[in-house]
């Protein structure tokens, strides 16, 4: 399944990649033969350090970030999910597998290219509501 060689392919640079500490030419290759465009605006995203790690304290929740050129999108890298529209509109309908937010969260968290910023929970409901808003 198609599916499964992505998300596998891409796990598998990453655990290389966190091991090693880099991604390597050939990895580099391999992801826009395989992602094309959204791999390219996933490493634009990590380079330009728009990956963000929430962490709210003492609760110790976690949310990760991506900074879109429209809003601020929310990954749940457990379930896959990311609230954007390409992700409601072509990863739900099965068009592609990720889109390029998830990639570059999961490239992020293997490099250690985010922010972490540490939050009090007593913000944490109104950062969802600011997070969960539909760009109009």
């Amino acid at each position: 399944m198609k599916e499964d060689s992505e998300v596998h392919l891409l796990r598998q640079i990453c655990k290389s990649a966190k091991t090693n500490g880099k991604l390597t030419g050939r990895d580099l290759t391999r992801l826009f033969e395989v992602f094309g465009e959204r791999f390219l605006r996933a490493f634009e995203a990590l380079k330009e350090n728009r990956v963000k790690k929430y962490v709210f304290k003492p609760s110790g929740r976690v949310v990760w970030i991506v900074v879109g050129k429209e809003r601020d999108y929310m990954i749940f890298p457990d379930a896959g999910f990311c609230s954007c529209e390409d992700f409601y509109f072509r990863v739900l309908d099965r068009e592609i597998h990720l889109c390029y937010h998830l990639i570059a969260r999961e490239m992020s968290e293997a490099l250690g290219w985010f922010d972490c910023l540490e939050e009090r929970d007593e913000l944490y409901q109104g950062l969802m509501k600011e997070w969960r808003k539909v760009s109009v």
